[in-house]
């Protein structure tokens, strides 16, 4: 997580500086600053993460330069077989989008659709034994 805590903290400290030029030579210009202000944010909240994760599971293999390949390989895990909800979720999705030009009634059909695809993402292996 090193690599990617400095490229972060970097890109922050990148638009904080940003930012606080654009707003002092624009006279606080609030869209172009409102917009540099909130990437530092997100930029900072990136980095934070994985500051918080690097100090909690510590480094990893790949942040040694003399790291092997055996020592990031580990069990393989589950790999779920074929499933209709990406369809599902593609379709609602793509009707309540439709329902958005031709009407609320359509929208309604494709906001069912999308949300039958989600929740069957997420439970579709809750019953699976770990």
């Amino acid at each position: 997580m090193t690599i990617e805590m400095f490229l972060f903290g970097g890109v922050a400290l990148f638009f904080a500086v940003t930012a606080t030029g654009y707003a002092w030579w624009s006279d606080l210009e609030p869209a172009g600053t409102a917009a540099l202000i909130v990437s530092f944010l997100m930029a900072a909240l990136v980095f934070l993460f994985f500051g918080v994760q690097r100090r909690k599971h510590g480094s990893r293999p790949e942040d040694h330069k003399g790291a092997e390949i055996q020592q990031r390989s580990g069990p393989v895990d589950f790999f779920p077989a074929r499933s209709g909800y990406p369809v599902l979720t593609a379709v609602g999705y793509a009707v309540a989008a439709l329902g958005v030009i031709y009407g609320v009634w359509l929208f309604l059909i494709g906001v069912g659709l999308l949300a039958g695809g989600v929740f069957g993402f997420a439970f579709q292996y809750v019953q699976r034994e770990p």
